[in-house]
């Protein structure tokens, strides 16, 4: 599993203390690359962002959460890879230590890239175009990296964005964050963080090898959270809070289990779209993953298909910023007189 690559994950804990994966954990294969969103109670909430890339999850703290609104610009902050038994962890971790709070398994499924570019190609680029199909997030994603950090530290700054499609929703005013229940144990912060309920559904591991209901998983540092605000091209500067998505802790349980549609808003498949993109065995979820996931089969084979080339047509690279413009509307454009407007 790429033991260089989880270097600074394992620096910042002692296995000895935590029961956090060191990435020697055996992860089920699945047919797909895999994805989860962890929402983070930690100094600032926020939601940690993983995407399975070459045996490791690449990670990013979303601030503010996903939005479905295509005109919110969400900043994510990168965040060192984690091991894929990652991916099963819900909990706690104890106040004071590094990421010190309650965790919980908001979304998870499968992805895709989108693109004539490979995903390593893409993410070298900061352009990653993917699609998701999750219980709660679907369509296609863009995360766009930033030049530069204006604030503080030597963080790596990235803009996630919804693409326009039908699973946007513009003007939702984040509807969608307000669903506070885990789609592994369906319980909601308040029992994770007091350890009730059930175990969660292993997603990433081999069925019977998840985590307790009351783990708490402690690291061999206190917290540090870089103090940054988003800068001017982030929708609506909100502090960030974010640089803690390390370092949360295990486990969760379920006064229920996450029904296949939990928090959903998808819209139902047809014909060929319920082709099944994964077995019944890479979806080690008590949610089963519904029949739209065929809409990440479709990428990667349309790609294929096509040598690459992206099924939506080539897209270009975003600008980081783009300024407000001002606009006088008129009836009809104005009339000129040597190259000049009268």
């Amino acid at each position: 599993m790429g033991s260089r690559k989880l270097a600074k994950y394992r620096d910042k804990r002692d296995f000895t203390r935590t029961a956090e994966p060191s990435g020697a954990d055996g992860v089920a294969p699945a047919e797909f690359p895999r994805f989860v969103i962890q929402k983070h109670a930690a100094r600032r909430l926020h939601y940690d962002l993983r995407l399975e890339l070459d045996g490791v999850f690449k990670s990013w703290a979303v601030t503010r959460g996903p939005s479905l609104d295509p005109a919110e610009k969400r900043l994510a902050v990168e965040v060192e890879d984690h091991p894929l038994a990652y991916g099963d962890f819900e909990g706690t971790i104890p106040g004071g230590q590094y990421g010190g709070g309650t965790v919980q398994l908001w979304d998870r499924g499968f992805w895709a890239p989108e693109g004539n570019k490979s995903a390593q190609e893409a993410f070298a680029a900061g352009d990653l175009k993917f699609a998701l199909e999750g219980d709660r997030l679907h369509g296609s994603w863009v995360l766009v990296r930033m030049k530069g950090d204006r604030f503080r530290g030597n963080r790596t700054n990235w803009l996630l964005i919804k693409h326009r499609d039908e699973y946007a929703r513009p003007g939702d005013n984040d509807a969608l964050l307000a669903e506070d229940r885990s789609v592994a144990s369906g319980r909601a912060m308040a029992q994770i963080a007091a350890g009730k309920g059930r175990a969660p559904t292993p997603f990433m591991l081999a069925k019977g090898k998840g985590a307790s209901a009351d783990a708490v998983w402690n690291s061999n540092r206190e917290e540090e959270l870089p103090a940054a605000q988003e800068r001017s091209g982030a929708s609506r500067g909100v502090s960030t809070g974010a640089g803690s998505s390390g370092g949360a802790s295990a486990s969760a349980g379920s006064s229920r289990a996450a029904s296949a549609g939990t928090g959903s808003s998808r819209v139902a498949p047809t014909g060929a779209e319920s082709s099944r993109a994964a077995s019944a065995g890479t979806r080690s979820s008590g949610a089963a993953i519904s029949a739209g996931t065929s809409r990440v089969a479709r990428a990667t084979s349309a790609k294929a298909a096509r040598g690459g080339e992206d099924v939506k047509g080539p897209r270009h690279a975003m600008p980081d910023f783009i300024e407000p413009q001002l606009a006088l509307l008129v009836e009809r454009p104005p009339r000129t007189r040597g190259g000049r407007m009268k």
